[in-house]
């Protein structure tokens, strides 16, 4: 379907032969550093780095214009919100005071643009790397390992339906979508942002119910075949860790000791170009 928001897409690149194991370590070592430094350097180079990881996994644009598209919507959103709640909160921060434009409240200050660069970085660095997760892994070799790491065999099936869920719940909304517009509510860019809104949320109910009933239905059908009864179970699609997978937790660990570097080279989480 071109119409996915994202969802797993079988490949044969190097990305999608790691372990989920060591997909899901990186993505959460990497995103925490990302989000707790304010290095714009550091975050910068992951930006790139994932970027180049895209390219490598061969993921195309129409995969994830979507989901990219909502984000940027949100994400400025944000920001916005930011500068009106508080202007100069960049000058606080870096404790200088380069005025652009402005007077009274709502000033533009390099202090405050810069801060803003930040954080529009820390949303641009966490998506690229979820994107590539959830593109490049299998639900099942994932819920595989994430047992492998000694989590919970029911937690692992319990991800590993999410994951799967996804795809479905997508060309579910879709055919709802179709049907809504045979019946004569328009969802098309053709109808204006009330009525699309009015026909989105005749989508949604229906969407709610059958989710449910889908849930419902694999519930009975794990229960009947008793689900849970033993404390192990063994897995079809489970993967060993391979040179590859220790190579990348090895540059994880790597990219985590550089932003814990630079928190002790900048004094702290900061790094402030105005000194």
């Amino acid at each position: 379907m071109t119409n996915n928001l994202f969802g797993f897409a079988a490949g044969d690149t190097w990305l999608h032969r790691l372990s989920g194991a060591t997909k899901l370590l990186a993505f959460v070592g990497i995103s925490l550093i990302a989000m707790a430094s304010y290095d714009t350097r550091f975050t910068a180079a992951i930006v790139v780095m994932s970027l180049i990881l895209f390219k490598m996994a061969h993921i195309h644009w129409r995969q994830i214009r979507l989901v990219v598209k909502l984000i940027l919507v949100f994400s400025l959103l944000n920001l916005l919100t930011v500068y009106l709640f508080s202007p100069e909160y960049g000058v606080s921060l870096y404790g200088t005071r380069h005025l652009l434009a402005g007077s009274g409240y709502f000033t533009i200050t390099q202090e405050q643009l810069f801060y803003e660069l930040n954080l529009a970085l820390k949303y641009v660095v966490t998506v690229p790397l979820a994107l590539l997760f959830l593109i490049t892994t299998n639900p099942s070799e994932f819920a595989a390992s994430l047992n492998k790491l000694h989590l919970s065999y029911k937690i692992s099936y319990a991800v590993a339906l999410s994951l799967r869920y996804i795809p479905d719940i997508q060309h579910v909304y879709h055919q709802i979508s179709q049907s809504q517009q045979a019946r004569g509510y328009e969802l098309s860019k053709k109808a204006g942002p009330l009525h699309r809104l009015r026909g989105a949320a005749q989508v949604l109910m229906p969407l709610i119910f059958s989710s449910l009933d889908r849930i419902e239905t694999i519930s009975q059908a794990m229960k009947l075949r008793r689900f849970g009864r033993d404390k192990k179970r063994s897995w079809y699609m489970d993967r060993p860790f391979a040179a590859a997978d220790w190579a990348v937790i090895a540059g994880t660990a790597g990219i985590i000791v550089v932003g814990l570097l630079l928190f002790r080279v900048n004094g702290g989480r900061f790094f402030n170009p105005f000194r």
